[in-house]
């Protein structure tokens, strides 16, 4: 399995880089944000993790400008900062898991071993993609495009989950430990608000241009579509 690490801390880096290759990962490491963007366009990998302050171009930036072009390989962010803003626009901009720096480096093991298997599963299901409609909504799975009434609309990769997930249970309550369980994985903090964000920020784009209440709320329960 090939990861990618972009990080400008000379000694961090190579501490990750160590103790990737103890579980028998072939890590490559970059140092500028500029540099692994070029890399990113010429190579694939099972697995990138990328600091958030890098020269030359932030984390934000270089995933949000990744995810243009591959909405599958994971990426985790690394930060010093905790606050919960940071975490919502890293999810934002494509990350599917977050670490605050410190960390314990067998943490950063687990996560990105459970990410690539689950991408692994995730892949393995792509000759199965097709199209889901619930409604006026219209799901390309294989392109991951989302229409309403023929209007196109565009979602980040973790707004199109969790549509993808609520159109998948026809109906059915989905709770919001669900939904990180999917999403984000059993290691992401379950007490935060990220949840009730990105269902607020996929309203926005998908019901009220439209006129419409289709993702709902039962309140103590979860998140449910009403397409009817």
């Amino acid at each position: 399995m090939n990861v990618l690490l972009i990080e400008d801390d000379h000694t961090l880096s190579q501490n990750i880089k160590d103790a990737l290759k103890s579980e028998s990962l072939n890590v490559q490491v970059v140092y500028d944000g500029l540099l692994a963007e070029r890399l990113l366009k010429k190579e694939s990998f099972d697995c990138i993790i990328m600091d958030i302050n890098l020269p030359g171009k932030t984390g934000f930036d270089l995933c949000k400008e990744f995810r243009r072009h591959d909405t599958n390989t994971p990426v985790i962010m690394l930060t010093a900062f905790a606050e919960l803003d940071d975490k919502v626009q890293g999810f934002d901009c494509g990350a599917d898991d977050y670490l605050t720096k410190p960390f314990y480096m067998r943490e950063l093991i687990l996560r990105v071993n459970s990410l690539i298997k689950r991408n692994k599963v995730r892949s393995s299901g792509g000759a199965h993609s097709s199209i889901r409609v619930a409604g006026d909504i219209r799901i390309n799975e294989a392109k991951k495009t989302v229409h309403r009434r023929g209007k196109e609309i565009s979602l980040t990769p973790r707004e199109y989950q969790i549509l993808l997930i609520l159109v998948e249970k026809k109906g059915e309550i989905v709770s919001k430990a669900d939904l990180i369980a999917e999403i984000w994985g059993h290691s992401f903090d379950a007490n935060t608000n990220t949840v009730e964000v990105y269902v607020n920020f996929l309203r926005n784009k998908l019901d009220k241009p439209f006129g419409t209440n289709t993702i709902k709320t039962k309140v103590g329960y979860g998140y449910y579509l009403d397409a009817d």
